[in-house]
């Protein structure tokens, strides 16, 4: 009894909170490998091509030609972390416009390009690049490609940030459920 009392007066609170933390661990390894536990890479369900717009407000070009053109590359960054150089599918570029309401009446409008700010133009930028697919959506570079995810666009001769507006899988998943699940946002502009 008195040896107990002894070994009891050693033990300090931080071994014991060291043996707690490493008991913890074991049980949360061995819950992992029998399967009552997801890890990430199980969560994978398909790896698919994605097309993914990213919509620029208010770029200016002070000349004709936009820097940006179907077919090329461009290297993209995610949240301000590089990623990688995909490819561009589309590229549509439009003057800023105003609405004005017609003389005649009041109740129509026309839409015309604003002559104050002839240099500022809205584009969209259609990528695609492989991802993988999951229950909460695409991932690209270690980000969830969702709408309003923040990239910037870099090349040669041009970095203009803007925002996804449309995500797409372009193929068919095993699970149609789940392609279905991911194709819900078709023609938002």
């Amino acid at each position: 009894m008195e040896k107990i009392k002894e070994l009891i007066k050693k033990i300090k609170p931080v071994d014991l909170i060291i043996l707690v933390c490493v008991i913890i661990a074991l049980a949360v390894g061995f819950v992992t490998f029998k399967g009552y536990r997801q890890t990430a890479d199980k969560q994978i369900e398909a790896t698919s091509n994605i097309i993914f717009k990213v919509y620029m407000r208010g770029v200016t070009i002070s000349n004709e030609n936009i820097p940006i053109k179907a077919g090329e590359k461009t290297f993209i960054s995610i949240r301000n972390v590089p990623y990688s150089d995909l490819d561009i599918v589309d590229v549509k570029a439009d003057r800023r416009k105003i609405v004005l309401q017609t003389p005649s009446t009041k109740k129509v409008v026309i839409v015309v390009e604003d002559p104050s700010q002839p240099d500022l133009y809205d584009v969209v930028v259609t990528l695609t690049d492989k991802a993988k697919i999951t229950k909460d959506g695409a991932v690209v570079g270690g980000n969830k490609i969702k709408l309003g995810l923040p990239i910037t666009l870099e090349g040669a001769d041009y970095k203009f940030a803007g925002t996804v507006s449309d995500i797409q899988v372009v193929d068919a998943v095993d699970n149609e459920v789940l392609n279905k699940d991911m194709n819900t946002t078709d023609d938002v502009q």
